[in-house]
């Protein structure tokens, strides 16, 4: 066929593909990848002649760590796609992200479609026509050292983790399958720090202390005098105890007062008697506050937790549909630096929305922290030479998309503004007083603020995270006008006692922070990794803050004790800048895997380390201690408490479950205490079935409450000498004696019964279950009523009918089945299951609904299905982001049968050594 001579542009979205056709004319032919078309091969898809080579890890160690990818299934389509329009180009323009991983992707595609015409490499940063027409005018070539660190990236952490998290299966209880428990070495790294900040918080020990706090009133407030509010600082020239004052074990750092309640109290009192005191101290202090640089990835995903509620991965999800259409510059970027256009862009805007003295009189530069600006080289900004407002897009964009970028605007415009300027006054108040006879002298503190010129807080100030203690407090606020010698009245005076608190939880916006400060991870990585970690239950989220699991701690102890060098923070730093040289093309890649693999004079190897891990006790590495009679362990089920009777040492212990919701800082020697007195609610025997002579007993399960039936048992005979119980059947036939033998009757509990009240003819009625209520005298089939997944029904052989409650179940009569079998199996009466309703999509026509599935909330049109992704809230989704949703997923097209699967095989090629 011959040559159309058009230009073929792979891009990787489907989004980005339309927006840039637009701007290139019918001259060029815009394709996605949609991604990654192809990865390292999984196990099954290693063909038999490579098995030898590759099969451990898709990687040739023994060959330069050769890696060995795969086109998987969802990907063949696509792959043909761009090889049918490959033979009608004359040139390929490769126009895949500019930072490391669009950099593998272009290289990928270059080693697939294998391309005899000419191949440039094309890159920008926004998505507006003046720039991609400057892109295709300023092609480069591939960046191999790009492709070669992120290459290495990839290799390493299949090196990690298919090497290590069949550790963490084996050796760490888990109710969930095995392999849902995983190590990484980001991950990692990352719940290490989670669970080391609650481990800092279980040893903190809280110190209280007092003060005193007033009103103070210059004049009258019949006059209109406004109070002010003074905090009492030291007394007779010694200052009293704040917060900051004690360190965690609740220990004084410094020589201070410590005022306890009933000496604050008589303070108050004796303020209240003098009632007055007089200024003896005025200072006020000028000061400026610069502006923060614009957004990189890490700050713009700080900021959206703390300003806008968003998880890292919905931020950057929001963000990266912000780019596609062309609001904004590449979202993945580590540089603060902006480009001059934005420069006169951003000042200009300033200048019109709030005056010429919005701007200094040279523009703002930023430095770049960033030892290797490996992603986009300019800061997350608006697109264009000229931003757009909020105000003139909200037509445009949807509810999340436009805060995100009203936030990106704001943040941009401020970065270029003018200092702002303010003056703090700082008054100190003097009151004479006897307390108990003793004269003492009560020095008050009081600051207040006031700006004398915003600047760029007229457009923007920075969040901040949770502050610890009272470090949160600010005394900024309005004061009078006072000179030193002032009269004052002192009113609503009032003793106040406070606790110390430990260091708070980390947040998405916090740990993400921390991540960058130690060097751990890239800014594009954090959000999958805070997804991880959160996928594989080692934390949960309770509001904002991350809440480490006791799953978490066995992970992590198991790490430190056996693989203590993988998750230590600064080795996990040291691997990033062992990565940006490589990017940079200082390092090369095999060099350095070999000396992670197998290990130099500075680091013994991965392999080394796994070879020569030796015993681990699994036992006591899902065991935390207590108190000296409580031991916390992880099992197969999850935590529980193992108590041991410090009278009967020799005794079995004592199970008892922890709460879910419980954070392991809060299990305390005081709630031990408490979850050992609660009565018990499971294991308790009701009675013997009259019919087969059978203990019947309500347990506790991991499902909840459920009532089960027992052969009564002789008590196991033990070995003295070994504590271990003897047994008549041989250890080498237990299991197949287990497997023969009858498993017990077992039924839940309704919801409206609990294990403490039920009786033991309910619990036989529940064994009994399903009831059967009587015969069809039509077809003679037995109808029986019963208790399932989506609650009590009816059952005639395979249809089916709702009841209305639990109750139902024991008093349905035969007439009434009957009577629910005659009305329409999906009639008016059924209600919606939709948890919210929207209008039609514009594509389908069809009404949206918000469902809860099996897989958790989901918007359909009836026709596509799209989960909400995780860390959005379902009953937030408006109806923009419903279509949104659908419309992405319907772009991706259907899941991919698994009936058979067609796989292409590549080893990846030596790159040619450069001249």
């Amino acid at each position: 066929m011959a040559s159309t001579g058009k230009k073929l542009v792979i891009v990787e979205s489907p989004t980005k593909m339309r927006s840039i056709q637009g701007y290139l004319g019918d001259g060029y032919e815009v394709l996605s990848s949609v991604g990654h078309i192809r990865d390292l091969a999984s196990k099954k898809d290693i063909p038999a002649d490579k098995k030898a080579a590759y099969g451990k890890y898709s990687i040739d160690i023994d060959n330069d760590f050769d890696p060995l990818y795969v086109v998987n299934d969802r990907k063949t389509k696509t792959v043909a796609e761009l090889k049918r329009a490959l033979k009608n180009a004359d040139e390929v323009l490769l126009a895949t992200d500019e930072d490391r991983e669009g950099e593998a992707i272009a290289w990928h595609l270059l080693e697939v479609l294998k391309p005899k015409v000419p191949v440039k490499r094309m890159v920008f940063h926004e998505i507006t026509k003046d720039a991609i027409r400057a892109a295709v005018d300023n092609t480069r070539e591939l960046d191999h050292a790009l492709v070669d660190a992120q290459e290495t990236r990839r290799v390493l952490d299949r090196l990690y983790g298919w090497d290590v998290s069949p550790v963490l299966w084996r050796k760490v209880g888990s109710g969930r399958e095995g392999a849902a428990l995983s190590a990484g070495r980001v991950q990692s790294a990352a719940t290490r720090m989670v669970v080391d900040r609650e481990r800092e918080r279980m040893a903190f020990v809280t110190a209280s202390y007092w003060d005193v706090e007033t009103a103070a009133v210059k004049g009258s407030l019949a006059d209109g005098a406004q109070p002010f509010t003074a905090r009492l600082a030291r007394l007779d020239g010694a200052s009293l105890a704040r917060g900051t004052d004690f360190d965690d074990t609740g220990t004084l750092k410094k020589a201070v007062v410590v005022l306890d309640e009933a000496r604050a109290r008589a303070l108050a009192a004796a303020l209240e008697a003098a009632g007055e005191a007089s200024v003896t101290g005025l200072e006020s202090k000028p000061g400026t506050r610069s502006p923060k640089p614009p957004f990189t990835t890490s700050t713009l995903q700080q900021e959206a937790g703390r300003k806008l509620s968003m998880s890292a991965k919905h931020a950057m999800g929001v963000a990266q549909r912000l780019y596609e259409k062309g609001y904004i510059t590449y979202m993945r970027t580590d540089s603060t630096a902006l480009s001059t256009q934005a420069v006169t862009a951003a000042r200009a805007q300033a200048v019109s929305l709030y005056g010429d003295r919005a701007v200094p009189a040279n523009p703002r530069a930023y430095r770049n922290n960033s030892k290797n600006a490996q992603e986009a080289h300019e800061a997350i900004r608006p697109s264009g030479e000229d931003f757009r407002t909020p105000s003139s897009v909200k037509d445009q964009l949807d509810r999340d998309e436009l805060r995100m970028y009203d936030l990106i605007w704001k943040r941009t415009i401020a970065s270029q503004m003018s200092d702002a300027k303010y003056e703090t006054t700082t008054v100190t108040i003097t009151a004479d007083v006897s307390v108990d006879g003793a004269a003492q002298r009560a020095e008050f503190t009081a600051s207040g603020t006031v700006y004398t010129f915003k600047g760029f807080l007229e457009a923007y100030e920075e969040g901040t995270d949770e502050k610890r203690g009272d470090a949160h407090r600010s005394d900024d606020q309005s004061l009078p006008m006072l000179a030193v010698g002032d009269a004052l009245r002192l009113r609503d005076i009032e003793a106040k006692g406070h606790a110390t608190s430990p260091k708070p939880r980390y947040t998405e916006a916090s740990l993400v922070k921390a991540l960058e400060e130690k060097g751990i991870g890239r800014p594009s990585t954090f959000a999958s990794i805070i997804d991880v970690i959160l996928d594989r239950g080692y934390v949960r989220k309770r509001g904002q803050a991350l809440v480490p699991s006791w799953l978490a701690f066995s992970v992590v102890r198991l790490l430190e004790q056996h693989f203590a060098d993988l998750v230590d923070y600064d080795f996990t730093a040291a691997l990033e800048d062992d990565l940006d040289r490589i990017a940079r093309g200082e390092q090369r890649r095999t060099d350095w895997l070999r000396a992670f693999y197998f290990g130099n004079e500075e680091h013994p190897g991965l392999r080394n380390i796994v070879e020569n891990l030796g015993e681990i006790d699994a036992r006591e590495l899902n065991a935390t201690r207590i108190t000296d009679t409580a031991t916390l362990r992880f099992g197969k089920f999850g935590p529980y408490l193992e108590i041991t009777d410090p009278d009967q040492p020799e005794a079995e212990p004592r199970r008892v479950n922890i709460p879910e919701d419980l954070a392991p800082d809060e299990l305390t020697p005081e709630k031990v205490q408490e979850l050992r007195d609660a009565p018990v609610a499971g294991n308790r025997v009701l009675g013997t079935n009259p019919a087969n002579g059978k203990l019947v007993v309500v347990k506790d399960g991991r499902f909840g409450p459920y009532i089960e039936e027992n052969d009564p048992e002789e008590p196991a005979e033990v070995d003295q000498a070994t504590g271990e119980v003897i047994e008549e059947t041989p250890k080498k036939g237990r299991k197949d004696a287990a497997k023969a033998a009858p498993k017990p009757r077992t039924a839940s509990l309704f919801a409206s019964m609990s294990p403490d009240t039920i009786d033991l003819d309910t619990a036989l009625r529940l064994l009994d279950l399903p009831r059967v209520v009587g015969e069809d005298p039509e077809s003679g089939e037995p109808i029986t009523a019963q208790n399932g997944r989506f609650g009590p029904y009816l059952k005639k052989g395979s249809d089916s009918r709702s009841l209305e409650s639990e109750q139902q179940i024991f008093d349905v009569t035969l007439e009434q089945a009957l009577a629910l079998y005659a009305q329409p199996k999906y009639g008016a009466r059924k209600a919606s299951s939709a948890l919210k309703e929207f209008d039609n999509d514009p594509v389908s026509g069809k009404p949206i609904k918000l469902r809860d599935g099996r897989f958790g909330p989901y918007v359909t049109d009836g026709e596509t299905n799209a989960t909400i992704p995780r860390g959005e809230n379902a009953m937030d989704v408006t109806f923009e982001r419903a279509v949104q949703l659908i419309a992405d997923k319907r772009a991706k097209g259907p899941a991919p049968k698994r009936t058979t699967r067609r796989t292409t095989t590549t080893t990846r090629k030596p790159a040619a050594k450069k001249k």
